[in-house]
Order: structure tokens, then C-alpha cells, then sequence
């Protein structure tokens, strides 16, 4: 099943010198299969075929476009055991998360399809002309969003599906109309290319232009840089680290014609932990805490890892509950050895500053041969974090950092301090509502998702979400990377101006076609007119 080969459009290639292996996450041994680095050349084939294909596929159907998405998901579960064993064997992930992360990335194809169908998400606008008006005429001006060309999309580590090859970045930039191109992830070149595989045959089955989705594997730098300098590159998707998002923020912006990056860094998701909840009900907060905390093994962007709190008794009773619950977890292989190194670099460094306390270790020892990352939870007094930045930093594993704070006003210094977030949370009760409201607003400044009495692990894929926020959470915190609205990212508005009928977009026309919400003189309707 495996190849080896870079997809470009309906075609392999395997031009290139260089050979990459993975690795079996748990064990370390070398996984079947050997993967070709893609050259200049092929990349330049890849863009140039993307760059035709969009010339088609732009002009696609809704409808059609969602045709292809289901057609993608039904390759994918088609693919069934070895796609999940090899996901398993290059993560380390159990196969419960991989059928759920499976079952999650066909359910993001499927929304986005219904949307296509229904069809509205174009926000179509008609601003009828008069031609009577004075002193000069009203002109006829209608606008929609249109897709906006090839879009490049860097996978992450730890989502080999939902976040990868056919993930959301890849199924929002089909569902808009732009090609894809994919950057396999070096960590699981073999799940990225049998999801590939999947994608192109769904592409050829449905008709779809060559081109429309690429796949290239690329172990260093030099082939993400070319793909995101190459001036058919309308857009970037990516989800990962903060100095690599940056890093392809900077590149894009140094182009002759600047590109958007819409690159989803990490946060370390602060919760306010306020007193009155803290003593109604300190073991289910603990408890709920230290699961989100270790959740496969925190290796997630919405991974808490700061919990703001007061000191006090309601404060040492729930630090009693909690460092129980969290000396239970066990831990469990991490992603890759290089993360777990980062992951032991990084809480060693924490460890080591000014005024951390060690509160609780899991009770049983990782073990390196096996890649595990050991749970840890640590404690620092308000007046120490806000004089060390280097505590503001995530640390990407299942850490967490407890700021005891000496007063409300210390608080909402602490919260202030935290830079923007994919979300904020807080435990509260109705009485810590009234008490703590100033607080609550620095958190809803922070984040795009503000969350009450929950944790922010778990992400639900619906029209409502918001999975962005200030930088460096993301690059733009007025776009989503999860739910309906995520491919709203890859399109832009164009308006036609005095267009004839017979030249106009479906969704544009005055017999309104495809029976579709329009806002027309300021008011919704689906009507004709």
C-alpha cells in the first residue's frame, strides 16, 4: 500500500535522492517503507499543476465540490486496519484515539459538505441599482466569496489525521474551491501517504482536475519554504509549534506579493480558579482537572497549563484533592523522542526557576525506552510568575503550572500578564461571578473560546466553535481552524458591478437558483426577484 513516491495530481514521482524512514513511536524500530524527499522541481510540478487545476475547480459546483468531500471519507474508512495500525505505530497513540480521530476527520469532510449543499456560506449581497437616483445613479453591486487559489498546508504532529493529510485545513481548502497541496509530516510519512492515496482516488473517481490535491514529503525546511514562496501560493495552513508558524508568517510576508498564513501555534489555556467554587466542590474540579491535564498525555494545543487561583483555605483543601488524582496518572508514550525530549528539556527548565515548587509527579516512572513523558505538576507564587517570563511559555506534555495569587488584584495582574490564548477558562460559582467580573473580562480578551466550569480539551467540530485566538495563539484571531467557518479562511470577497444576468455566479442571479439566503437591500431573503 505504501509507496514512497510524492503524489502530484494523479500522478507519483520520486525524483529526488534522498530516502526518509519512521520510526515506531513506542519501541524506536524502523517502520516499512522509505519515503523520497521531494525536489525543487517536483514542488515547482506540484504548483504548476494546482495552478491549472484551479482555474477549474474554482468554478466547480457546491454541490459537486461536496460530492468529492463524502467521496474522500468513504476512501478513508475504506483504507480500515492498516491506516490505524500505522497511525498507532507512529504516534504511539492507542487505537481508540486513532478510530476517534478517524471518525472525526470524516465527520469534518461530511460538515463541510453540508454547507456546500445548503450553499449560503458564500454571503451573497445584492445592492440593486437606480437608475433615477440623484444626483447620481445607484449603481448594480453584488458580492460573494470566491476561493482564492492553490493553498499550501503544513500537517501537525499530533493529530496523523484530523490535522493532517485530509484534515480540516486541507478539507476547508477544498470545500472553498483551492487546491491543496500538503507537506507530509515527516513523524508519519506512511499514515500522510495512504490518506494521500485515499484523496487522490476520490479525485480521480469524482472527476476532479489534476491537480487538485498534491502531496509532498519534505524532512527539513527546503521544501516547506519553496511551497510557500512559489508565487501561485494563495494561502497557508498550519498547526504546530510557535517558532515554526512564525517562521512561514515571516517568509510569506517577505514575498513580493504577501500571502496569509493562518498558522495555529499552541496556548497554554489559563483557568481561573475561583474560591467559592473551589470550596463547593474541590474533588470533581481536581479530578476533572487532572484528566484534562493528562489527556493523551497533553499533548494538545488546548492543554490547561496555568490554573490561577487565591490562596487560602479553599485553595490548600483543593491542592490536597488535586495532587491525589494526579499522582494517579500514569504515564503513557508520547508522539515522537523529539518531543518527548522538548517535553523533559522544558519542565526541567520550569522546575528550575525562581519560586517553582515541585506539587506532584504521577507515581510511576516514565520510561524512556518506551518514549513515555511522566505528568507533572508544579506551584509558583503570583509576584514570581509575573517577574519571570520565561513561566508564561508552553510546555508542550502534560505540565501544568499553579499561580497562587495573594489578592483579586494580583489576579487580574496575573491574567493580563498571559499572552492571547485559543481559550481561557473558569470554575466559578454564581457568588464569584459578581465577585470576579473584572477578571472574567481579561480572560474573554485573551482567547477565542471562553469556557465556564469546563476544560478547554476537547474540541467540538460544530458552526458555533471558535478555534483561534490572539497572537501567538494564531496569526489571525478573527478566523477559525475548527467548524463550519474554517474555510472562510481560503476565500476572498468580490463584488461584480453592473454585471449582465447571463454573466453572474449562480448564487448571484436574480432567480436565486440555488435557493439560497441572500441579504438584498439590507434584508435576508431566498426570494427572486
Amino acid at each position: 500500500m505504501i509507496h514512497g513516491k510524492n503524489i502530484l495530481g494523479f500522478t507519483v514521482s520520486a525524483e529526488g535522492k534522498q530516502k526518509h524512514q519512521t520510526v515506531n513511536s513506542r519501541s524506536g524500530e524502523i517502520l516499512a517503507g522509505e519515503f523520497n524527499e521531494a525536489t525543487l522541481e517536483e514542488v515547482e510540478q506540484a504548483l504548476e499543476k494546482a495552478q491549472n487545476a484551479f482555474e477549474l475547480y474554482s468554478k466547480v459546483s457546491g454541490k459537486t465540490r461536496a460530492t468529492f468531500l463524502r467521496a474522500i471519507a468513504a476512501q478513508i474508512e475504506g483504507m480500515g486496519e492498516p491506516l490505524v495500525e500505522r497511525c498507532m505505530a507512529e504516534t504511539g497513540l492507542p487505537e481508540v484515539r486513532i478510530l476517534g480521530e478517524r471518525k472525526r476527520t470524516c465527520f469534518q469532510l461530511e460538515s463541510f459538505a453540508k454547507v456546500l449543499e445548503e450553499g449560503s456560506w458564500v454571503e451573497a449581497r445584492i445592492d440593486r441599482g437606480d437608475a433615477t437616483r440623484a444626483p447620481v445613479p445607484k449603481p448594480e453591486i453584488r458580492k460573494m466569496l470566491r476561493p482564492m487559489g492553490p493553498v499550501v498546508v503544513f500537517t501537525a504532529s499530533n493529530f496523523p489525521l484530523a490535522y493532517s493529510t485530509a484534515g480540516v485545513d486541507t478539507a476547508a481548502a477544498l470545500a472553498a474551491g483551492c487546491p491543496v497541496i500538503v507537506k507530509n509530516h515527516a513523524a508519519h510519512f506512511g499514515a500522510g501517504e495512504i490518506v494521500g492515496q485515499a484523496i487522490q482516488k476520490a479525485a480521480q473517481d469524482c472527476g476532479m482536475p489534476d491537480g487538485v490535491f498534491s502531496l509532498l514529503n519534505g524532512f527539513g525546511f527546503e521544501v516547506g519554504q519553496a511551497l510557500v514562496k512559489h508565487p501561485y501560493t494563495k494561502a497557508v495552513g498550519f498547526t504546530g509549534s510557535l517558532q515554526g508558524g512564525k517562521a512561514l508568517f515571516d517568509l510569506a510576508q517577505s514575498r513580493e506579493e504577501p500571502i496569509p498564513v493562518f498558522a495555529e501555534m499552541g496556548s497554554t489555556n489559563p483557568i481561573a480558579l475561583l474560591p467559592k467554587a473551589l470550596a463547593t466542590r474541590p474533588d470533581s474540579i481536581a479530578e476533572t482537572l487532572a484528566g484534562s491535564i493528562t489527556l493523551g498525555m497533553g499533548q494538545f494545543c488546548t492543554n490547561p497549563g496555568l490554573l490561577v487561583a487565591l490562596a487560602g483555605e479553599e485553595l490548600d483543601n483543593f491542592v490536597d484533592a488535586f495532587t491525589k488524582a494526579f499522582v494517579a496518572s500514569t504515564p503513557q508514550t508520547m508522539l515522537n523522542t523529539k518531543i518527548r525530549e522538548s517535553y523533559e528539556r522544558l519542565n526541567a527548565q520550569a522546575l528550575e526557576q525562581t519560586g517553582v515548587e515541585l506539587l506532584a509527579l504521577s507515581e510511576k516512572v516514565a520510561d524512556a525506552a518506551s518514549n513515555e513523558g511522566r505528568p507533572t505538576l508544579a506551584r509558583v507564587m503570583g509576584k514570581d510568575f509575573l517577574a519571570n517570563p520565561a513561566l508564561h511559555q508552553e510546555v508542550f506534555g502534560p505540565f501544568s503550572l499553579l499561580i497562587c495569587c495573594s489578592d483579586k488584584s494580583e489576579m487580574k495582574t496575573v491574567l493580563e500578564s498571559v499572552h492571547g490564548q485559543l481559550t481561557s477558562s473558569v470554575m466559578a460559582e454564581d457568588d464569584d461571578v459578581s465577585a470576579f467580573q473584572d477578571c472574567i473580562d481579561v480572560l474573554s480578551r485573551k482567547a477565542g473560546r471562553l469556557i465556564f466550569n469546563g476544560v478547554p480539551t476537547g474540541v467540538e467540530v460544530c458552526a458555533a466553535m471558535q478555534h483561534g485566538g490572539p497572537f501567538p495563539a494564531t496569526t489571525d484571531a478573527r478566523f477559525s481552524s475548527v467548524g463550519d467557518d474554517a474555510l472562510k479562511r481560503f476565500v476572498r470577497p468580490l463584488a461584480y458591478q453592473g454585471f449582465p444576468e447571463e454573466l453572474l455566479p449562480e448564487e448571484l442571479k436574480a432567480e436565486n437558483p440555488l435557493e439560497i439566503w441572500r441579504l438584498i437591500d439590507g434584508g435576508w431573503s431566498r426570494d427572486s426577484f
